[in-house]
């Protein structure tokens, strides 16, 4: 009996992702805006492996909409924003998202999200790991201080 215990346990542990363990996250932080406005997500991740992480999808239970976008601007100074389907980390390399890059869209708030509040947000990697990271939630006037 108590093998088949251990069978068992070891394919509940089997559903679960493994581990992000290679790449680090530091400084996450949430702008909120006013309203419904989307919200965007800023952090720096460091990549300790010796291959690159790609990050292939984004989750969290605070909002309905998680994803990752890119800001740039053009040779006539327009800003524009798009959604990407992955990020790239490379080997042994950081990748900031910040307000004039990467960062994530983070859209209709599924609960009260207030300046202050902890927000649970999952990296879902291409090798099938997953990174959680707490997000803290600042004002729409916040700048990053790191």
């Amino acid at each position: 009996m108590p093998a088949l215990l251990f069978v068992g346990l070891l394919h509940i542990g089997s559903a679960y992702a493994k581990q992000a363990n290679h790449v680090t996250a530091e400084h996450a932080w949430i702008r909120l805006l006013p309203g419904d406005l989307p919200a965007a997500g800023y952090v720096t991740l460091q990549n300790n492996d010796a291959k690159a992480a790609t990050i292939a999808a984004v989750q969290t239970n605070a909002y309905t909409s998680a994803m990752i976008h890119q800001s740039t601007q053009d040779a006539d100074g327009m800003s524009h924003m798009a959604m990407v389907d992955h990020l790239a980390i490379p080997a042994h390399a950081a990748v900031s998202l910040s307000p004039s890059g990467y960062h994530l869209m983070l859209e209709h708030a599924s609960h009260p999200v207030k300046p202050g509040d902890s927000v649970n947000v999952t990296l879902r990697f291409a090798d099938g790991s997953e990174l959680p990271v707490s997000f803290l939630v600042r004002p729409a006037n916040a700048v990053d201080t790191n």
